[in-house]
């Protein structure tokens, strides 16, 4: 199938400027939305007015939550800026304001339950990112030298904003990456043995690294089934596994474990965070665990504590 020239310009600006693959995809898939909602006209014949109109459709018509309606507009105005060098100065349109939301937690007792649905490499999952606060992106990104059994701790390199960060590596999960080492160790031999042995690198470690790269210290935790060829550069390498495998694993052990709260993956963060501090944790090194910039963003979880933390008790429970 042809690519249009012009949605290839974006791609080649959204690299220059090190964006991520996944806003890649979402930013090309929102502009390709605007363009087919103004007959294929070309952006540069267009302006403030059909992105207004294009933005009223999303949230009136489609009924596009907040969050996304914001993305397509950022997906837009990057296309203006940073492309066809317009800046949409006269826009009557604002960002949608998103609804601030107390996070869904699970006690302790329910997220052991469910960890103890999952199975396999989906449950070492589950008790990284409930021992360790990991976002899903995170924990499936991780290398084998990210892990330091010795002083248990675990490196996250890259993650949110770019940002690296260590956190802990819960004792009761050493056994199961330990098993894990091994079996990604065999996978990649076999690689080895029929040829292969890359893992997927960003361009500019494959540069510097090179043939190291195929360095059993450099392979993914959680490898994917199977081989594929490099977005960017090509060649075929082993990446990790994918976001949706363990999401579909944790559905089904919610649902055994009797769960009835709405649990994501993102759950298990939250959860994480609301234990640490129930248990005593000074807020800041929950705050340099999570990884947040301000420690604002990390008292959301206060509010979800019970009254031994915030000390107001019930009408009906007062004597």
């Amino acid at each position: 199938m042809s690519r249009s020239p012009f949605i290839e310009s974006i791609r080649v600006v959204l690299r220059t400027k090190h964006y991520s693959l996944k806003t890649e995809k979402a930013y090309l898939h929102w502009i390709r939305r605007f363009i087919y909602f103004n007959g294929k006209r070309h952006p540069k014949d267009m302006g403030e007015l059909e992105v207004e109109q294009f933005l009223t459709h999303l949230a009136i018509e489609v009924k596009v939550s907040p969050t996304t309606q914001n993305l397509a507009l950022c997906a837009v105005i990057f296309m203006y800026r940073h492309v066809l060098e317009m800046d949409l100065t006269n826009m009557s349109f604002q960002f949608a304001k998103t609804p601030v939301r107390v996070p869904e937690v699970l006690s302790h007792k329910d997220a052991i339950a469910v960890i103890d649905k999952l199975q396999g490499v989906h449950k070492t999952i589950g008790i990284l990112m409930y021992g360790a606060g990991f976002r899903i992106s995170e924990v499936i990104k991780l290398r084998l030298k990210d892990f330091d059994f010795e002083r248990s701790t675990i490196f996250i390199f890259r993650s949110k904003g770019q940002k690296d960060r260590v956190t802990l590596f819960p004792e009761l999960a050493k056994d199961a990456i330990a098993k894990q080492i091994r079996k990604v160790e065999s996978i990649h031999q076999k690689d080895i043995n029929e040829g292969y042995g890359l893992t997927s690198l960003p361009s500019s470690l494959l540069r510097k690294y090179g043939k190291a790269a195929t360095n059993l210290s450099w392979q993914y935790a959680f490898p994917s089934t199977t081989r594929c060829v490099h977005p960017y550069d090509g060649y075929v390498c082993r990446h990790h596994l994918h976001q949706t495998a363990f999401r579909k694993a944790l559905r089904k052990a919610v649902q055994e474990a009797g769960v009835l709260k709405r649990v994501t993956s993102h759950t298990f963060r939250h959860s994480f965070a609301t234990r640490l501090l129930e248990t005593g944790h000074d807020i800041r090194v929950v705050q340099e665990l999570l990884g947040h910039d301000d420690v604002k963003t990390t008292q959301i979880y206060t509010h979800v504590l019970g009254k031994h933390k915030s000390g107001a008790i019930s009408p009906l429970d007062v004597r």
